[in-house]
């Protein structure tokens, strides 16, 4: 009879251990899957189809909570997604803000940053924030956005790209 407890609890505990390596895993779904930094010429793939604003036109860029613990980011583009890579001209404004009502949102560049702001960028609702693209190049940033009464790691999060065109 002990034998059948002791493989009973053995079983368990692997059944646990499984499950638990299965969330652990599956837990970062909000990875970059369209990779244009890895490409040897990102700055190719700029058009006037996803390119926001330029130097006497402003750029927007809309940051949002959404399902659950996922966040997006969706420039002033006609007709383009969110979260997905999109250019910016040198010298343009961009204002990172929030059509939501009371929700908080970050940008975080990392060591990389292509605006002439130090950190990263915090803003929300009522607190939008306007920087200049200054450096050339393509940047992955993660996109953060929360609202009231959220737990802790219940705000949205997402990782996406941009990319600063010289002309």
């Amino acid at each position: 009879m002990k034998v059948y407890r002791y493989l009973a609890v053995v079983g368990c505990l692997f059944a646990l251990s499984v499950l638990l390596a299965n969330i652990v895993i599956g837990e970062d779904t909000n990875t970059i899957t369209n990779n244009v930094c890895s490409m040897s010429n990102p700055a190719s793939t700029c058009a006037a189809s996803n390119t926001c604003g330029s130097a006497s036109s402003p750029c927007t860029i809309d940051i949002r909570r959404s399902q659950g613990t996922y966040a997006t980011a969706t420039p002033s583009i006609p007709g383009v997604k969110s979260n997905k890579p999109f250019c910016i001209k040198v010298g343009t404004a961009v204002t990172f803000s929030t059509s939501s009502k009371n929700t908080a949102f970050i940008i975080d560049f990392d060591k990389a940053n292509p605006f002439d702001h130090q950190g990263a960028i915090i803003g929300g609702a009522d607190r939008p924030i306007t920087v200049t693209a200054k450096h050339p190049g393509c940047y992955s940033y993660s996109v953060g956005a929360c609202t009231p009464g959220t737990v802790y790691g219940m705000c949205g999060h997402a990782d996406t790209q941009l990319i600063i065109s010289a002309n």
